[in-house]
């Protein structure tokens, strides 16, 4: 079951929905069975796991790559570009969109959340959420045991350091780390080494 119309546009609207509605647990029991699907497509030949994948996510650009395992929320949410690559043990929690761009690297155990519980206790135990999309630009490097939060934007070429948290956006090709992540320094001409170049 994929999530309703009408959920779903709350959903991407970031306005507060309810994350304990039946429609949505179910979406997400489909996903986790796709999920496990795709993830056992491993060793198989590459057409059965891009067709694996390509029923898990809205879209999935050629030559894109997860290693064992991918989980989602959703999958429906999430768009990625040519010859992506994620590393062990990717995690996509996928309430409001999330867009991954061409030639990005995932490290191990990177995980990206979009959605937020809400602050209120009570409205929390009632189920209440919002969610705000996470956009990742073209030939990104995202660190080992990253955490990316909703409503971030990270620009193109930028390398964010293994263990971080990224709360706040990041401007394109500047090397980021720390918790929360912060711009460390640009990324320049000096950094080329003379390897060849995509």
């Amino acid at each position: 079951m994929r999530i309703p119309a009408e959920t779903k546009a709350l959903m991407l609207s970031g306005a507060m929905y309810d994350d304990l509605s039946p429609e949505l647990v179910e979406a997400r029991a489909e996903a986790v069975r796709l999920s496990n699907v795709f993830n056992a497509t491993w060793g198989q030949p590459q057409e059965a796991r891009d067709e694996a994948l390509r029923s898990l996510l809205r879209s999935v650009g050629s030559g894109s790559m997860f290693e064992p395992v991918l989980r989602v929320e959703f999958g429906e949410n999430i768009t990625i570009g040519r010859n992506f690559f994620a590393n062990f043990d990717c995690i996509i929690l996928d309430g409001a969109e999330v867009t991954i761009g061409d030639y990005v690297l995932f490290g191990p155990r990177v995980g990206t959340y979009t959605a937020n519980h809400a602050i209120d206790p009570q409205e929390r135990a009632a189920g209440g959420c919002f969610a705000k999309p996470v956009t990742i630009g073209d030939r990104c490097w995202i660190g080992g045991g990253v955490h990316i939060m909703g409503g971030v934007t990270i620009g193109d070429g930028t390398i964010v350091g293994a263990g971080s948290v990224v709360t706040k956006s990041l401007p394109s090709k500047v090397i980021a780390g720390g918790i929360p992540a912060r711009v460390i320094r640009p990324i320049t001409d000096a950094d080329r080494t003379g390897f060849k170049t995509l």
